[in-house]
């Protein structure tokens, strides 16, 4: 794959009429949820094109990150004359870009896409790295393809009307970059007033977020060896988030917030990771994000969705973890046992 444009705009409707202008398109759509079309596509409005644009709708949250939903994209492309040629520009959190994403790269073998995240855990995560996907059999990112955009926009504007609970599941992606980094981000996200945060401090540790992302995307675009990395707590994250599917949804960095608790601990018993950053780490996770509640009678469901894991090899759940903060450790297996008493650590710890 190409590397990937990112801008860290001021101006939204320059920036986006500067991608747009890269694609040349014979015609534009716009792809939003019912929350970002009301509230975050009159602002992409600024730009002149846009203001032709055929908008799709889909429902909010990721629970319709769906098959239905992504053949609406599809029959609504059709529907409004899209061609090879034409350019679909997703605005909204990760479930828009991924779905929307997914419907672009698919549509007519591929047309061009643009994502203009919404929420910190798509600018950080979600909308960077060429993954997009839907999920499918009550599995997370089942389907889906790597492609990625022609242009990623990321405005911190749009973060200034977002709620604490969606401001804390993007910084759990930015947590684990920090992890994966070096000490002085890791320590500096763990001081930073997530809660009432100063966006324009913010602005500058999302672009060294994304940073740390784009230095691995590059190295290994489809994840057979050092993008590996970035599933840091996914592994765990994805069973949370699974599971919880079936009860009360998590947001997807909670999740990720609760996974990183597990693998941490696995990381300290197994790969030799620092016993008092862990529960530095550990500490600020349990303080913002609480727990999920779930039982020893979760163990055997949770192991067996870990099992589905993208990243499994031969039957063995496949983890990463960490020598130290930025000391990465792909490919490591974990038993039964092993596994069982990080979730242990998790209600306990």
């Amino acid at each position: 794959m190409e590397k990937q444009k990112i801008v860290i705009s001021a101006d939204l409707g320059h920036s986006l009429a500067e991608a747009i202008a890269e694609c040349q398109p014979d015609r534009l759509f716009a792809l939003a949820d019912e929350t970002t079309a009301r509230l975050c596509l009159p602002l992409a409005g600024k730009c002149e094109a846009m203001r032709e644009a055929g908008v799709i709708t889909i429902p909010p949250t990721d629970s319709n990150k769906t098959l239905e939903q992504l053949a609406h994209v599809w029959a609504e492309l059709g529907r409004l004359g899209a061609t090879r040629h034409s350019l679909l520009v997703n605005i909204g959190g990760g479930m828009v870009t991924d779905l929307g994403g997914f419907a672009a790269s698919t549509f007519k073998r591929g047309i061009n896409y643009i994502n203009i995240p919404t929420t910190l855990l798509a600018m950080v995560d979600a909308s960077v790295g060429g993954k997009t996907g839907i999920n499918f059999g009550g599995l997370k990112n089942e389907v889906g393809v790597f492609n990625n955009a022609s242009c990623v926009i990321l405005d911190t504007e749009f973060l200034r009307t977002m709620d604490t609970e969606n401001m804390l599941s993007g910084y759990a992606e930015m947590l684990k970059h920090g992890l994966i980094s070096d000490e002085p981000t890791w320590a500096g996200l763990l001081a930073f007033d997530i809660e009432r945060p100063d966006l324009d401090r913010l602005r500058g540790m999302v672009a060294a977020s994304v940073a740390v992302k784009e230095r691995i995307v590059e190295q290994d675009p489809t994840e057979r060896g050092l993008r590996k990395a970035l599933n840091l707590g996914h592994t765990a994250g994805h069973a949370f988030e699974s599971l919880a599917l079936s009860r009360r949804p998590v947001l997807h960095g909670y999740a990720v917030a609760y996974g990183l608790v597990c693998e941490l601990y696995l990381s300290a018993t197994k790969t030799g990771f620092p016993t008092d950053k862990m529960r530095q780490t550990v500490a600020f996770i349990n303080e913002h994000y609480g727990k999920m509640p779930i039982t020893c009678d979760d163990y055997p469901a949770l192991l067996e969705l870990m099992k589905h894991d993208k990243k499994n090899t031969a039957g063995s759940i496949n983890f990463t973890l960490l020598g130290g903060i930025g000391d990465i450790r792909i490919n490591q297996t974990a038993t039964k046992e092993e596994i069982y008493e990080a979730l242990d650590f998790y209600r306990e710890g």
